[in-house]
């Protein structure tokens, strides 16, 4: 996986837009913020200006972007990153152990199969659950 390292983000320049749709975002007169020339969004440099972030916005978690030289990447933050992995183990592992508890406490016959079933069919809603959470 190739690493991309962010470049500072030079208020002076245009640069394409983020949105792809191919436009350019120039730098509004008098601000510290960017227009898109092709679908009228706003963007802010952010503090450190290594980021920018969508002002007008569609969706609930604000978008902001980082600056590769080339293009633009998605800024997400290296928390949710990191414990992506983490939940994701953790999850099977409790998969697992509900699927191990269901098969020692054995009852007779179809009751097992059922039990089985069951466990199965929670852990797999309790993977989906932390999946599509961690998507947001």
């Amino acid at each position: 996986m190739r690493t991309y390292k962010s470049q500072k983000i030079d208020q002076n320049a245009d640069y394409p837009c983020p949105c792809r749709r191919n436009g350019r975002i120039k730098p509004i007169t008098l601000t510290e913020a960017f227009g898109c020339d092709r679908c009228q969004q706003i963007f802010v440099v952010q503090d450190d200006g290594y980021v920018i972030e969508q002002l007008s916005t569609h969706y609930p978690y604000k978008r902001s972007w980082r600056w590769t030289g080339q293009q633009w990447r998605l800024d997400r933050s290296s928390l949710s990153v990191s414990y992506v992995p983490l939940l994701v183990m953790a999850s099977f592992g409790l998969m697992i152990f509900f699927l191990l508890l269901a098969t020692l406490q054995s009852p007779q016959g179809t009751q097992t199969a059922t039990r089985l079933l069951t466990t199965l069919a929670v852990s797999s809603l309790l993977v989906a659950m932390f999946w599509v959470a961690s998507r947001r």
